[in-house]
């Protein structure tokens, strides 16, 4: 029998959350499947295929910013029959900025990056093959995580 193994895809511009947000809630049962460590895209499918393969939980820690790039990730985890979890960080575009400037050396990335995120950004929805899909924001330094309502 196969084990049942989760893809959490998560959703926000640059400087919205994202890693913290994996570290502080999936880091100690899901693999963190993301282009800044694995320097490639090849790679990062590469791995992500390995999750797959091998049964692993994992987060898809990228912008994934349209319902185009979500779907490469989604279609591949029903595939395998993995349930498919959403979460959209929303943030403030100011604040993403503001985060994005604190950080140092490749880990900050141009200020038009950000903005270009924000304005391609799809909101996600279930029809996309979602087994679930949460909101999240940041509410003096912690996550709120609430259902999602369409």
């Amino acid at each position: 029998m196969k084990r049942s193994i989760e893809v959490i895809l998560m959703i926000g511009i640059p400087g919205s959350g994202k890693s913290t947000f994996y570290h502080e809630n999936f880091a100690s049962t899901h693999l963190r499947v993301n282009l800044d460590m694995l320097k490639t895209r090849k790679r990062e499918h590469s791995l992500f295929e390995w999750c797959l393969l091998n049964r692993q939980s994992c987060v898809i820690d990228d912008t994934n910013s349209t319902r185009e790039v979500r779907s490469q990730w989604i279609v591949s985890a029903l595939e395998a029959q993995a349930s498919v979890h959403g979460y959209l960080l929303q943030s403030r575009i100011a604040d993403c900025l503001e985060r994005n400037r604190q950080r140092q050396g490749r880990a900050r990335i141009p200020d038009t990056a950000v903005m270009h995120h924000h304005s391609i950004l799809e909101p996600p929805a279930l029809d996309e093959g979602f087994s679930s899909l949460h909101h999240v924001g940041i509410l003096e330094g912690t996550f709120n995580i609430t259902p999602w309502h369409t």
